[in-house]
Parts: structure tokens; C-alpha cells; sequence
């Protein structure tokens, strides 16, 4: 199908006010079965499509993330009529996170600029200092490395909530928006990333469990609800952490039936790598997702057939 008219891909990864009129009007326009008929019932899970993960000037921009967001937008238009619900996560922070700044400093009481690593051995020596929640700051830090490989990362201040980075990309807003009156089919909302004293990369569950927070573990209802559909697409930023994480996610909780990881579609060219110098996340990246190839995990492109 060819693109609706009000659609301008100049504009994606730009600011602008989104045209929710002429996107909706167009998308009724349509006149498509709605999307409780369809089958088979495909999901579309985006994966933090931000202002500040997408555009150039966004507090932690991610190269290529423009093209990523004109692809997937595109898909979606010439698609729509498969595509039964979407899904959107939002990357969600306030300024006391254990990821920022505001978090840690060290015995001059400087805080550590942005893409510090903090590694157990600083904290243990008193390197860096947590200001908040000291005792559980010092476990977790040894924790990522001892149960998953990780090391802490100070990321800029990012996905603020009430800021304009924390906002859908304007460009993928409108379609969203057209997708949602052409098949009947409200969008659903993910928010993450607002624990305080943990990391929150995958859509599913933080990087380390907080058992009094209602984020703070698995999603089973998320699981339960993607489980009803024949398939699931998955795209967005950045392939190196959130989306990395949240296939992650899904591949545990799914391991023990492997029919159910065979209904994963990993859109690869609408995701990209954080950029950050000396850290080659991508390699990573596209080691882990070697190794869930392995075990069936479906890879495509926007220019191939759905299904």
C-alpha cells in the first residue's frame, strides 16, 4: 500500500506536534476489519521509541536510531492490517536513580560523570559512595557482576518523566495513533524504569528484583497477554540494552516451550547499538542474540513479508 498522505519521512527524528487529526481521520479512512478478527493475531512490541534515544539531540542518542524509526514506521503503515496490537514501553526516570549521578561520589565528594563504570572493587574500597540506600547499593553493585556479568553503568540523565525526551518519536506517535483507528485497536502502554535502586532495561522485570515494588519483579500479566498472540514482532531502542534485555526476558520465561519462542519475530533493522567509546555493545549484542538464534529465535527485516 502506499504511504497516507500526512506521513513525511523528513520528519521522523524530528520535534514537532503530531497531527493526531489527520493521522486518526486517515486511519478510519481505511475501513479495516477491526483488530479483534483477526487471524492470525500479530503483536508489535516497541521498545522505548523516545525523544532521546531516537532524535540527535536527545539526552542519550543512539546512531542509526532515525533510520531504525522511519523503517518500523513505514512497516507499520504498509502492514496495518495484519498488525493487531501495539505495544510501547516508555523509559521512565526522576532525577535519584542508582544509574545517575545524583546516586554516588567519591571521598572528595565529586559524582562520576556520565558512561562511569562502577565496579564492586571501587565501592568496596570507597572509590565511589552511594548517597541512598547505602547497604542495598553495595550489594547490588556486587550482585550484577557475581549473577549477571554486569557492571553498573552512570548513563546520562535520560527519559525524564514530564520532559520532551521522554516522549514517543512525533513521527511514530502518528502512527500509532492511525494504527489505532484503522483497526479498532487501543495501543498498549508499558512504563518502566522507575525503581530507584535498580537498573530496568528489559519491559518485563528489573535487573535486579525489589520484592516490595510492584515493578519490581516478572511481568507475568505482560507474558500472559503476548502468549494470546500467534505472533510477536519486536523492535526499538537500544538493541544493545533494552531490547537485548527484553528478548532476554522472553526467552527465559519461555524456554520451557519451545513453540512458544517460535512465535518471536526480531525486526533487526529497527534496532541499534548504544555507542559509547572503549564498550563495543554491539559485538555483545549480537553475541547474545547469536546464542537465542541458536535456540529458535526468529530474526526478519521491515522489507520481508510478514509472517
Amino acid at each position: 500500500m502506499s504511504l497516507p498522505a500526512f506521513y513525511d519521512s523528513r520528519r521522523v527524528g524530528k520535534l514537532f506536534a503530531p497531527d493526531i487529526r489527520a493521522a486518526v481521520d486517515a486511519g478510519i479512512a481505511r475501513r479495516l476489519p477491526v483488530a479483534s478478527e483477526d487471524s492470525p493475531k500479530i503483536a508489535l512490541v516497541l521498545v522505548d521509541m523516545q525523544v532521546d534515544f531516537i532524535h540527535r539531540e536527545g539526552a542519550l542518542a543512539v546512531p542509526g536510531a532515525i533510520d531504525d524509526c522511519r523503517r518500523i514506521i513505514e512497516w507499520i503503515y504498509r502492514n496495518v492490517g495484519s498488525i493487531s496490537k501495539i505495544f510501547l514501553s516508555l523509559d521512565s526516570h526522576y532525577p535519584l536513580q542508582i544509574f545517575f549521578a545524583t546516586w554516588w561520589r567519591d571521598a572528595a565528594g565529586r559524582h562520576p560523570p556520565p558512561n562511569t563504570i562502577i565496579s564492586g572493587s571501587d565501592v568496596e574500597a570507597g572509590f565511589w559512595q552511594p548517597l541512598y540506600q547505602v547497604e542495598w547499593s553495595r550489594q547490588y553493585v556486587a550482585l550484577l557482576e557475581r549473577r549477571h556479568r554486569k557492571q553498573l553503568m552512570i548513563w546520562p540523565y535520560h527519559t525524564m518523566v514530564g520532559t520532551v525526551g521522554h516522549n514517543l518519536s512525533p513521527s511514530l506517535y502518528e502512527a500509532v495513533c492511525y494504527h489505532a483507528a484503522a483497526r479498532g485497536s487501543q495501543p498498549a502502554k508499558l512504563i518502566k524504569g522507575s525503581i530507584p535502586q535498580t537498573e530496568h532495561y528489559s519491559i518485563l522485570e528489573p535487573e535486579v528484583k525489589v520484592a516490595d515494588h510492584p515493578q519490581g519483579g516478572l511481568n507475568h500479566a505482560l507474558l500472559r497477554e503476548l502468549d494470546e498472540y500467534d505472533l510477536v514482532y519486536i523492535a526499538g531502542q537500544a538493541k544493545s540494552h533494552c531490547v537485548l534485555e527484553t528478548v532476554n526476558s522472553i526467552m527465559r520465561a519461555w524456554a520451557p516451550r519451545p513453540e512458544r519462542i517460535r512465535r518471536l519475530r526480531i525486526l533487526e533493522d529497527g534496532m541499534s547499538s548504544v555507542v559509547i567509546p572503549g564498550i563495543n555493545f554491539d559485538a555483545m549484542a549480537d553475541a547474545a542474540f547469536q546464542l537465542h538464534r541458536d535456540n529458535g529465535l526468529t530474526f526478519t527485516r521491515t522489507t520481508e513479508t510478514i509472517g
